[in-house]
C-alpha cells in the first residue's frame, strides 16, 4: 500500500459539504473518494492510499488537473485507490462534486 498527501490551490469557493459524503466502491480496478469540507476556501486536499506502487507522478498529475478544472476550494479529499486507471479516477471525481452539486 502506498499512501501520500497533496495539498493544491483551487477555484474558490467550492461546494461546501454539510457532512462526509463518500462515493464509489474498492473493489478490483475501482476507488472510493470521501469528500470533507477542508480548511481553506483557496486550496484542496487530497489524501490518497493506493495499492498502485511508483505511480505517485501520475496521481499527481491526475489531481492538479482534476483541480485546476474544477471549483473545488475547500474541499478535502480521502481516495483509496485498488488500481483504478487515470480516466477511472478523474470521473469518480468527477461523479462525487456532481452528487454534491446536487444535493
Amino acid at each position: 500500500m502506498e499512501s501520500f498527501d497533496l495539498e493544491l490551490p483551487a477555484q474558490a469557493p467550492g461546494i461546501a459539504p454539510a457532512d462526509a459524503a463518500l462515493f464509489g466502491v474498492v473493489s478490483s480496478g475501482n476507488l472510493e473518494v470521501l469528500v470533507e469540507a477542508g480548511p481553506l476556501p483557496d486550496r484542496c486536499r487530497f489524501h490518497v492510499e493506493t495499492t498502485a506502487h511508483g505511480f505517485t507522478d501520475v496521481w499527481q498529475a491526475v489531481l492538479a488537473d482534476f483541480a485546476a478544472g474544477h471549483r473545488v476550494g475547500g474541499l478535502s479529499f480521502s481516495i483509496h485507490d485498488a488500481g483504478a486507471t487515470p480516466a477511472v479516477v478523474s470521473l469518480r471525481l468527477a461523479q462525487a462534486l456532481q452528487s454534491l452539486e446536487a444535493s
